[in-house]
């Protein structure tokens, strides 16, 4: 086991005297983790390093240099000095997840792309189809030549897809939340008109601060941001029409003061009266048999699923206005970033989606 130095040399990766070390099988796929300095990079690499059937191989960053992982970031321990990325020595590398910027990140996903690894982006590079969306809401595209390639990596939609992907493009966290929250209504034909109402913690805003994320101004406070314009609207109006509901989504984002934690207030007029009984089957029918979402009979808060994979899910509906209420929290770091990422690494490389999670 080992990975590449700026300097070229092969060095042994230390892998201390974790539980996960003692785990660790030989002839695990070798992964690495670029653009590890920030929030979801960092927690990928946690969730790789203990992870039972990959090996991490090794983490890089554009700063940092030199550094080990678990000095930058202690409370995941992972022993690794960053690196470098050098593209001219990843052999023997399977697969990366690179948690850069959108339009720093497609690049970097080409270039890996074409030495033969599979990729799992956490940026919004790849997460649209649509060329012309992508170029409407954040500018010209990179490598607009390898959107065909890419797989939305919403697990629970796209499971068969995920696994013989060769890019997935790790879904954002709102559009997550979202999305799981409205999709059996978008497939039962049942969406008219949808307003999402989105709060999350500071975390999502990563570790560069500005004035409106700045905790400052984040303590004892809410503040909506990007109104009336945020970049996750489209991707989520994409999915739902991938499942039959071609509609305006009204989407807005609030930053409330907590470290982690996202939960989407979904307000859906349905295009037909829908009665509570009808709704809590239509629910559970849906997710029955996943793994990572929780239909539960009460509004779930973020913090019952804090550091955790699950989604969890609370369908109401209002008789006095004939609307319907969905509320979906998730942890903006795990399920909405890096966790997901990971479940679906499992599935590209035949593993229990659940294997490291659990």
């Amino acid at each position: 086991m080992s990975c590449v130095s700026d300097a070229g040399a092969v060095r042994p990766a230390v892998r201390g005297d974790s539980a996960a070390a003692q785990r660790f099988r030989e002839g695990a796929p070798r992964v690495i983790v670029a653009g590890v300095t920030g929030f979801a990079g960092a927690l990928a690499a946690h969730l790789l390093w203990r992870h039972p059937r990959f090996e991490l191989a090794a983490v890089t960053a554009r700063s940092e240099g030199g550094r080990r992982l678990d000095d930058l970031y202690p409370r995941y321990r992972v022993p690794l000095a960053i690196e470098r990325l050098d593209l001219d020595r990843v052999s023997g590398i399977e697969a990366a997840v690179v948690a850069y910027p959108h339009a720093a990140a497609a690049p970097t996903v080409g270039a890996l792309r074409e030495q033969g690894i599979r990729v799992v982006d956490l940026s919004a590079d790849f997460r649209l189809a649509s060329l012309a969306t992508y170029e409407q809401w954040y500018g010209p595209h990179p490598r607009a030549d390898l959107l065909g390639e890419a797989v939305y990596g919403l697990t629970e939609l796209h499971r068969e897809r995920i696994a013989g992907a060769a890019i997935v493009a790790t879904p954002g966290c709102y559009p997550t939340a979202s999305v799981l929250a409205l999709a059996p209504l978008a497939r039962a034909g049942l969406l008219a008109d949808v307003v999402i109402d989105a709060k999350q913690g500071i975390s999502g805003a990563g570790r560069a601060f500005d004035e409106t994320t700045h905790l400052s101004m984040a303590g004892e406070n809410i503040v909506p941001y990007k109104v009336a314009r945020h970049r996750h609207t489209p991707e989520i109006e994409e999915q739902l029409a991938a499942l039959g509901a071609d509609v305006a989504v009204q989407f807005q984002a609030h930053l409330v003061p907590l470290d982690q934690g996202e939960l989407a207030s979904c307000y859906v007029t349905p295009t037909r009266t829908v009665r509570a009984p009808e709704l809590a089957e239509l629910f559970a029918g849906a997710y029955r048999d996943e793994p990572f979402i929780e239909v539960v009979g009460a509004p779930p808060g973020v913090r019952e699923v804090r550091e955790t994979n699950f989604c969890r899910i609370f369908a109401a509906a209002d008789e006095h206005t004939g609307k319907l209420l969905v509320f979906s929290a998730i942890d903006n770091l795990w399920k909405g970033t890096s966790s997901q990422a990971v479940q679906n690494l499992n599935l590209m490389f035949g593993f229990p989606e659940t294997e490291g999670l659990l």
